[in-house]
């Protein structure tokens, strides 16, 4: 194992490295390839690659899952941090929600009627484009063009009341 360590272990961390962009994490990224390829070493199958190949594939697919991770693990603690503040929302805050409601009403019902009635049973019913779908006798396909183009129209209004960011 050193001595694959030894040949490989530069070109294992240079791919995770590359990926992640930080040296302790790609660090992390190639003992974990190594450690599975001493756990599982049946894992390698000569007959489709060479194994510089192999463990260069795991080392980014380790890497592309820690990222997923990491980011994942970030959003939770923002979404947390947000939800946990010790600040209660000032009138302002609850000014603005009340604002921003309205005008979300106010785009809906400007849309027309059959996007409108996709809109709302998707997002706020929390129904699947097939059963928008099949409530309003529609194909799917019509449903999901309807509801993308409801949203679009949606984001243009809210961008320009202010109310949507880019």
């Amino acid at each position: 194992m050193a001595r694959l360590y030894d040949r490989y272990g530069g070109a294992v961390h240079g791919v995770a490295r590359r990926l992640v962009r930080d040296d302790a994490l790609a660090e992390d990224v190639t003992q974990e390839v190594f450690l599975r390829l001493w756990r599982r070493p049946q894992r390698f199958d000569p007959s489709r690659g060479t194994l510089r190949a192999f463990l260069l594939r795991d080392a980014h697919g380790r890497s592309i899952d820690l990222i997923r991770s990491e980011e994942s693990r970030r959003a939770r603690e923002e979404h947390d941090a947000y939800r946990s503040s010790t600040e209660a929302p000032g009138p302002e805050h609850e000014v603005w929600e009340a604002v921003r409601s309205e005008k979300v009403r106010a785009a809906l019902a400007a849309l027309p009627e059959l996007e409108r009635d996709s809109v709302v049973l998707a997002y706020f019913g929390g129904l699947s484009y097939r059963e928008v779908a099949e409530r309003l006798g529609q194909p799917e396909g019509t449903t999901k063009s309807r509801i993308r183009a409801a949203m679009q129209r949606l984001r243009g209004t809210l961008m320009s009341e202010g109310v949507a960011e880019a």
